[in-house]
């Protein structure tokens, strides 16, 4: 049966309705199942990038100790991501996901039994070993089910983790004043435990598809170090210790692409999926809009607090109306990319991201204004939305499914590096901005002001980016 965005030959696969836009109640189940795991670890993230003023008061220690709580969850997500394909082939996708689940689950356990500053960093990073995983194997799960209808199914699967950003200021601000913190970590229990029950009742089993591999240890060995030295050298630009880790991470990764390329179909990671005009053009899309999303999530709340005096309480109801905004565009997903296509609705949100985020270097030089801030965070939240879904749905689409393991491994790496390299990037110009504040004050915009100019600058990339993605879904 023909499916995807752009037609059918003999069926009209535009309309909602035809066989071809048609999901059965089975794959509904799988797809629903599946969005559970995004949902704890974005919430947990959420939640936990909220309190870290809350949690340095608490265990005694610096800001700049605790905000490893975050960064080395962030590390070591990244350090696992390239063993998914290889676990995948090894025993399917559902035992993968059933493991990292629990493991996760029972780290959340550990997070809130710790019993000072260090105990707590250490049990993050082993939270951030199986959080990983749960992300790439929810996506590749509601991709084999969803096959090449991923651009409307996604709508609807990201309405409760869209949710999470919404409701994670929130619980964190309620926890934090009725409650210990430890509760921050215990809430995962409960929804971790009814998650495995539904992904052991209801995710297909898979072992049968799966063909084992050797893995590729000597590129994981350049890899995993490389990243993971990238975004420390990144976080200590300033210092010696970062003029030494990226030239480093560059050596690393520079001997891993000649690795990669002598082991062809034995390789860690398929770099010529790279070759397709499509793939590619979806991940310098990634790369971006990810960049821009995570630096403005690390940008907007620091803005709040710090230099217009709210308190987190506070803060989490004022970033509402981006998790609106968001929430807003994802419900109509499907039928925005049937209307106007992957290219012209991922450009048009990249626009739309762009002139949310443009008031912001008004605010940061006249002050806050709550319904300007309102309005630009809408906006920001409409146009950020409307980039992951098409382009994600075009990138799958345009990957044979015995690739699709490989695939979400290399997206989710791409994805992975956005987020910590962008924010990281806008970050040290505001901390280097604050150290000057002296100088930056005669300035025309202020230190928040050029970090948002630098946040500008993210999304006026992602607007290139975007205008290379193909016009639709590629038809299978």
């Amino acid at each position: 049966m023909p499916e995807g965005g752009g037609g059918a030959k003999g069926i009209d696969s535009t309309s909602p309705d035809s066989p071809a836009r048609r999901l059965d109640a089975s794959q509904w189940k799988i797809i629903s199942v599946a969005t559970v795991g995004s949902l704890l670890a974005q919430l947990d993230a959420t939640i936990v990038n909220v309190s870290l003023s809350s949690l340095a008061a608490d265990l005694h220690t610096s800001l700049a100790t605790i905000q490893w709580v975050t960064s080395g969850y962030l590390l070591t997500l990244t350090l696992v991501l390239p063993i998914s394909g290889w676990l995948v082939d090894r025993i399917g996708a559902k035992a993968v996901y059933v493991w990292c689940f629990l493991a996760f689950t029972l780290a959340s356990a550990l997070c809130g039994m710790a019993w000072s500053a260090s105990s707590l960093i250490a049990f993050r990073v082993l939270q951030g070993a199986c959080g990983g995983l749960l992300a790439p194997m929810a996506q590749m799960i509601v991709a084999r089910a969803a096959g090449k209808q991923m651009a409307r199914v996604i709508g609807y699967m990201a309405v409760p983790v869209l949710a999470a950003p919404i409701l994670g200021p929130l619980v964190a601000g309620a926890i934090l004043q009725h409650a210990s913190w430890r509760w921050l970590f215990l809430l995962n229990l409960p929804i971790g435990v009814l998650a495995l029950v539904l992904a052991w009742r209801f995710l297909p089993y898979d072992r049968t598809q799966t063909r084992p591999r050797e893995l590729d240890w000597m590129g994981l060995m350049l890899l995993s170090p490389a990243l993971v030295l990238f975004l420390y050298g990144c976080a200590r630009l300033g210092g010696p210790v970062g003029m030494v880790a990226l030239p480093v991470s560059v050596t690393l990764l520079m001997a891993f692409l000649y690795v990669q390329r002598r082991k062809g179909d034995r390789a860690l990671l398929d770099l010529g999926l790279f070759r397709g005009t499509v793939f590619g053009a979806v991940a310098s899309t990634q790369f971006l809009s990810n960049g821009a999303m995570f630096a403005g999530q690390a940008l907007v709340p620091m803005f709040l607090i710090d230099a217009c005096g709210r308190s987190p309480g506070e803060m989490g109801w004022m970033l509402m109306p981006m998790g609106l905004g968001m929430l807003l565009t994802y419900l109509w997903m499907g039928k925005l990319t049937t209307w106007f296509g992957v290219r012209k609705l991922a450009l048009g949100g990249a626009l739309l991201a762009l002139m949310g985020t443009l008031p912001f270097v008004w605010l940061a030089h006249n002050g806050l204004h709550a319904y300007v801030l309102a309005v630009a965070l809408f906006l920001r939240g409409m146009g950020l939305s409307t980039i992951g879904a098409p382009s994600l749905s075009a990138a799958y689409a345009s990957v044979e499914r015995p690739h699709l393991p490989m695939a979400t491994t290399t997206m989710n790496i791409v994805q992975r590096l956005g987020g910590p390299t962008w924010t990281t990037l806008c970050t040290l110009l505001l901390a280097w901005q604050l150290k000057e504040q002296a100088h930056a004050a005669q300035w025309m915009f202020g230190p928040y002001g050029w970090a948002f100019v630098a946040l500008c600058a993210v999304h006026g990339l992602t607007c290139v980016a975007t205008a290379r993605l193909p016009l639709a879904v590629a038809q299978g």
